[in-house]
């Protein structure tokens, strides 16, 4: 089984099998989550100083921030997926 990376914007990625959720920033809740996962030391801010579009859940109870927008990581995600299942195919 081969790992499954996605481009979160400015060269970073993430495994894709340790996404749990990919939300927009927007809400107080989500607001509240980044602040307390700074604070436990769980946060990952790849956003290189842009404003923080989208926020990606990992299983491990980490926290990423990324300047690119949520429908533009999963159709990333979604691609990495299709990519996955003609190989299998194959």
């Amino acid at each position: 089984m081969a790992i499954k990376l996605i481009n979160i914007g400015f060269g970073n990625i993430v495994s894709a099998s340790r996404i749990i959720a990919i939300i927009s920033p927007e809400s107080a809740p989500v607001k509240r989550l980044i602040s307390e996962s700074r604070e436990r030391g769980m946060l990952v801010d790849a956003t290189y100083g842009r404003r923080t579009r989208a926020v990606i859940i990992a299983d491990s109870k980490h926290v990423i921030l990324s300047a690119v927008q949520p429908e533009t990581v999963k159709h990333r995600l979604q691609a990495s997926d299709a990519g996955s299942d003609e190989e299998e195919s194959e």
